[in-house]
């Protein structure tokens, strides 16, 4: 089995993911993952597209799962097999905004644990880092923005929507004045930058 990283947005996709692709015989993915990987995919390739992914770890094993992103930034890594690296919407957000990976803290809210994703990100900027926070669209953005103006410093929040895609938009506001989410797949930036 070998698990691809097909990029956060068309175009981001690596060579060594695109060679894999070419020769896949049967790729598993969601509805995204897989238009992002089909110019790369031959005709005779099999493709499924799966919305359960509780139960990946048992398809064959010349199988091909396709992550967007990058498969070990909350994302298929934990799966059995080969992992080849996608580019992630951290390494967009974090280059469109000239941050350094190294100053940055991940916190994962997306489809489980918006609670522990509040604590963790508040936590995170009292110790001075930049948190880079993958949500979805149920996470309580103005309940986050609400714990974090609570805060004695200054905090700086980049809305990042939509990155690889034509539409990306990226909004810098502050606690006092936050950028609000507008589309279903964006993250977070947050912090002093």
């Amino acid at each position: 089995m070998k698990i691809i990283g097909v990029g956060c947005g068309p175009g981001l996709i690596t060579e060594q993911a695109i060679r894999e692709l070419k020769k896949a015989r049967i790729v598993y993915g969601s509805e995204r993952a897989i238009e992002l990987a089909r110019p790369y995919l031959v005709s005779t390739c099999s493709i499924k597209s799966i919305d359960d992914f509780k139960n990946l770890s048992r398809l064959p094993t010349a199988s091909i799962i396709l992550s967007t992103g990058d498969p070990m930034l909350a994302g298929l890594g934990y799966l059995p097999g080969e992992v080849i690296p996608g580019i992630s919407s951290l390494q967009v957000a974090t280059a469109r905004l000239h941050i350094p990976l190294a100053r940055v803290s991940v916190v994962v809210a997306h489809g489980r644990g918006h609670e522990k994703g509040m604590a963790d990100t508040v936590a995170e900027v009292k110790r001075g880092k930049i948190v880079f926070l993958l949500a979805d669209p149920k996470f309580d953005v103005d309940e986050l923005y609400s714990r974090l103006a609570d805060l004695a410093d200054p905090v700086q929040i980049a809305l990042c929507e939509n990155l690889g895609y034509p539409d990306e938009r990226i909004v810098v506001g502050n606690i006092q004045s936050p950028p609000k989410t507008s589309a279903a797949l964006y993250s977070l930036v947050i912090g002093e930058f």
